[in-house]
């Protein structure tokens, strides 16, 4: 894990072509922009988790992945 220290306006790359802006710090909460290519999903972490007990249940139950998206 990588841990940086970042001030409102700078930014973070990853990669070429993903970009993570710090918007605004008040307090405990950071505001993040992030810019990335359509195809790159991005979620929040409890979503993410969300979605993958979703599939993990499906996938017991012999129903589709919701993590899919149509094509």
């Amino acid at each position: 894990m990588l841990v940086l220290t970042r001030k409102p306006r700078q930014q973070i790359m990853i990669g070429d072509n993903i970009i993570i802006n710090v918007v605004e710090v008040q307090g405990e909460n950071v505001r993040i922009a992030i810019e990335a290519p359509r195809e790159i999903k991005i979620y929040r972490g409890e979503i993410y988790r969300a979605i993958q007990e979703e599939n993990k249940n499906a996938a017991a139950f012999g129903e589709i992945d919701l993590h899919k998206t149509k094509e």
